[in-house]
């Protein structure tokens, strides 16, 4: 193919050598550069000639990218390439960045890329520009990951785990934190097999003692590497969930508690829903009282009110003693019926049904009638209409038949809804 990674790696050609062309100051060769330039730079209006170049170039690449033509966005590229020797040095600053996002993303779907033209062009990038060497590194690694080259990866995480580069390198702390806990993530992988292979081992047996230690030494350094992020504001999930699967594993169950209160209170940290159900999650494992789990799963109730654990929320707070907690109930179920991807959720509308009448029966109108107030204007088109019927008796009687269950306890008894439903079951038998 017409790659323009091809070009950043082929040697000068004897022909070429005698022709003026543009060397970046990392030794890339571009003969095509010096023409390009050469071509555009009349009346004294080469630096804007250039820019203007550079940036319809850009334009090109971005509109080919967005309608995924892979090989017109290669071709452009080629020429994107004199970004890297701009005049102006903020932009040559940010020059490489930019091209190793596009070209990243060019060379992961282009039909005929393969994985050393990847190689080589992140290779060629990380080395322009100080301040990229971390990044790219780790979209490298990420990329051999997907790719399953768990060993190649490591080799490129443990080499940026050890780049420095005078102070420059203190900017970057993050970073490094970053790839020493993705290298903790791939020591995870190794321990989690390990543990696989132990499970099946006899416990008298000396290779039960043997992979025993074993993981305990990869433990050791996974932790290592995961402990430092966490610690971080940020949203780590899959680095919290393998660090406190190990220590659950060793029986530290007071520092897994501690690491998931932390990452699911701490006001530093950002909102994130799986916190808390992370944190729900072990709870649960550890038997915790159901008032523990209902203060957790509020919480996500008032982060994500659709999320797939309400109905168990709505669950437990049936379960309680408290009015407070049978009130919530009732405004759960509504929260989540409230969300178009839960209208077909029939578990949703049986708790509905069922528990609209317990609540009108329990001298409770007053609860009804607060969710039902700020829903009267638009449940019953979202809801109720006939279409809906229609579609929902077509799809699923049952469906059909509890949401016509609430609607009558919500609008009576004579609504049009009501009516077809009647007709379709006098149909039926």
């Amino acid at each position: 193919m017409t790659d323009f990674s091809e070009e950043l790696i082929r040697p000068t050609t004897e022909d070429e050598q005698g022709k003026p062309c543009v060397r970046s100051g990392s030794g890339m060769y571009f003969p095509w550069l010096q023409k390009h330039i050469e071509s555009i730079a009349s009346g004294g209006k080469q630096e804007k000639d250039f820019a203007q170049t550079t940036s319809a170039c850009l334009s090109f690449i971005q509109e080919a990218l967005l309608k995924h033509q892979w090989q017109r966005a290669a071709e452009y590229m080629h020429s994107y390439l004199q970004v890297l020797e701009d005049t102006d040095s903020n932009k040559r600053q940010g020059a490489p960045e930019i091209v190793w996002r596009l070209g990243s993303e060019i060379l992961y779907y282009h039909p005929k890329s393969n994985m050393e033209t990847f190689n080589t062009f992140a290779d060629r990038m990380k080395n322009i520009g100080i301040t990229n060497y971390l990044k790219i590194s780790l979209q490298h690694a990420l990329y051999l990951l997907h790719h399953g080259l768990l060993e190649d990866a490591n080799r490129i995480l443990t080499q940026a785990e050890t780049w420095r580069y005078g102070e420059k390198s203190s900017s970057q702390e993050v970073l490094v934190n970053l790839i020493q806990a993705y290298k903790g993530l791939l020591q995870y992988y190794s321990w989690s097999k390990k543990k696989m292979e132990l499970s099946k081992l006899d416990k008298d047996d000396y290779a039960y003692n043997t992979a025993s230690q074993n993981m305990l030494n990869r433990s050791w350094k996974t932790s290592i590497n995961l402990c430092t992020l966490i610690q971080i504001p940020g949203v780590w999930d899959p680095f919290v969930k393998s660090y406190v699967e190990m220590l659950e594993f060793y029986g530290d169950r007071d520092g897994a508690r501690e690491v998931l209160n932390n990452y699911a209170y701490d006001e530093k940290f950002p909102s994130n829903p799986n916190a808390h159900v992370y944190l729900y999650d072990f709870l649960k494992r550890e038997k915790a009282p159901r008032e523990k789990l209902i203060s957790v799963l509020k919480i996500l109730y008032q982060i994500v009110p659709s999320h797939k654990l309400m109905l168990e929320f709505h669950r437990l707070l049936r379960k309680s003693d408290k009015e407070e907690h049978h009130k919530l109930g009732l405004e759960v179920l509504f929260g989540i019926l409230d969300f178009s991807g839960c209208t077909k959720n029939i578990t949703a509308w049986k708790y509905l049904a069922k528990y609209l009448k317990q609540t009108l029966m329990g001298s409770h109108l007053a609860w009804v009638q607060e969710e039902w107030s700020s829903r009267k204007s638009w449940w019953p088109s979202f809801h109720f209409s006939c279409f809906w019927a229609k579609r929902n008796w077509k799809d699923d009687k049952t469906l059909a038949c509890e949401k016509a269950l609430v609607a009558g306890l919500l609008l009576g008894k004579e609504t049009r809804l009501q009516q077809w439903m009647a007709g379709q079951w006098r149909n039926s038998v």
